[in-house]
Formats: structure tokens, C-alpha cells, sequence
């Protein structure tokens, strides 16, 4: 735009306003008070509107789509399918926050949340994922001297936040419960890790790992499980469905429904 279709803009504009915002000066213009109270409007509107220029780069709607992700779930699963869902929907920016299991969807401006547990987290609607039963997972050297539960007795046994954890899997054992006092981890993630460097024996989802265990790297000594909660898909009720949100429902759904159980 020239610099006299300026003007003139300007010009309209105080016309309609019906007062000046801009006045003379020996050097120049400079803007007057009603054009200083006007400026800050002006702006977040042409923000605004540059903004959504750009969500249309290449003559397609760009959409960005916020999840939070609990880690295990991000890195053992979800991160090696996002190449198919970036294929299938090329226009939707995927902004990936990971956590610890405590999300705040509200306060985080999350679109999605994906966490583990029961399903049920106040002002939330919950669509269930996986199924994810818990396995002892250990290094090799370690499953190497263990041949039945009660071999346990004699090994570091890692833990989660969840207290209950050992002693479930202890009963589906048909073994005694004992004390576990073994390093407690806020992640499964970071609990397998040391379980793979020796550090001692992890109880986590076996789902979340099969890279690990195919390559052998992570050994389940015993077959025993116990459920201690699912994979769950969760938004704000209430909050309204863009498109990439449904996009990516419908995608996580499907891909959920083809993963083998075992």
C-alpha cells in the first residue's frame, strides 16, 4: 500500500471518528491523545488478524493442537505413530507437553490431556485408551537369578507413586507380601530406565516398553500382572470440539483399538 492510500485510510477513519489522530508538527506528525487511545485497539486487532493469515500459509487452514501427555505413554507409544497421524493431517500443528500424570487442562490451555489411572478426574470426559497391566521388567542379569516370585525377597525393588503397587502384584503372586523400600520414582519412565542399567527390579505397563524388551534390553521374569489403571484421552467438559481436536480423537481411538493386547 503507497503511502498516500494511507492517507487517505487515516483520513476516513477520522472522518468517521470525527476527530483527528494525528496533528503537525515542525518535524513530522505525531499522534494525538484520541489516536494514543486508539493505537493499542488497532494493534491486537492486526495481530489478531495476522495471526489467522498465517493458519492459511499455503492455501490450507493451519490448526495448533495442545496435549498434555503423561511421559511413559509419550515416548513409549505415542511418539513412534506420530509420523502417521503428521501424514494424514499435514495442517495440524501438534504441540506436545509432557507431565508427571498431574495436568491442570484449564490453567495449562490444554487441548487434550492423555493420562493413566481410572477415567474419572473432576470436569473432565475421559475416553479410554489402553489397558495397561503392570509386569516386573528387569535387566537380564538381574531376571538371570530369579526363577520364582519369592526370589524377590533378595532384590532392590523400585517403586512408583502409587503405594500399592508391590503389594497388589505380591497377592496376584500367591506370595507373602513384604516391605519395599527401594528408591520411589514420580515416573514409570525414569523407574525403567534405572531397572535397565541394574538398578533393580521395575513394576510398570510392559505396553509402554516392548521396544525395550524385544531388543533385550528389559526382561519380564514372571507373567504375573495386575491392573492398576488405563490410557485415557481427556478434554474439559464443555469445551468445544475444533476440528484437530476430532481429528486427532478419531485418529488416537482407531490406532488404540489396533494395538495388540499382548
Amino acid at each position: 500500500m503507497t503511502q498516500a492510500a494511507v492517507s487517505q485510510q487515516v483520513r476516513t477513519l477520522e472522518e468517521r471518528l470525527g476527530t483527528a489522530l494525528f496533528k503537525r508538527l515542525p518535524r513530522g506528525l505525531a499522534m494525538t491523545d484520541e489516536g494514543l487511545a486508539l493505537r493499542p485497539v488497532l494493534t491486537d486487532a492486526f495481530d489478531r488478524i495476522e495471526a489467522v493469515l498465517k493458519q492459511f500459509e499455503g492455501g490450507h487452514f493451519h490448526e495448533v493442537l495442545t496435549i498434555g501427555v503423561v511421559g511413559t505413554f509419550a515416548v513409549g507409544w505415542l511418539m513412534p505413530r506420530l509420523k502417521s497421524f503428521r501424514d494424514a493431517h499435514p495442517f495440524v500443528e501438534l504441540r506436545l507437553q509432557t507431565n508427571n500424570n498431574l495436568v491442570d487442562l484449564a490453567t495449562e490451555g490444554l487441548d487434550f490431556a492423555i493420562r493413566f489411572g481410572d477415567g474419572t478426574w473432576p470436569g473432565s470426559l475421559a475416553t479410554r485408551l489402553l489397558d495397561a497391566p503392570l509386569s516386573l521388567l528387569c535387566a537380564p542379569e538381574i531376571a538371570g537369578r530369579l526363577s520364582k516370585p519369592a526370589d524377590l525377597v533378595d532384590e532392590t525393588l523400585l517403586r512408583s507413586y502409587r503405594t500399592d503397587d508391590w503389594m497388589n502384584w505380591f497377592n496376584a503372586a500367591g506370595i507373602p507380601p513384604r516391605p519395599v523400600r527401594g528408591p520411589v520414582f514420580d515416573s514409570s519412565r525414569l523407574m525403567v530406565e534405572a531397572a535397565m542399567q541394574g538398578a533393580g527390579i521395575a513394576l510398570a505397563p510392559a505396553l509402554m516398553f516392548g521396544h525395550e524388551i524385544n531388543t533385550g534390553r528389559l526382561v519380564r521374569p514372571f507373567d504375573v500382572e495386575v491392573h492398576a489403571g488405563s490410557y485415557w484421552l481427556t478434554c474439559l467438559k464443555g469445551k468445544p470440539m475444533t476440528s484437530a481436536m476430532l481429528l486427532f480423537s478419531q485418529w488416537i481411538v482407531k490406532e488404540a483399538a489396533a494395538q495388540p493386547r499382548h
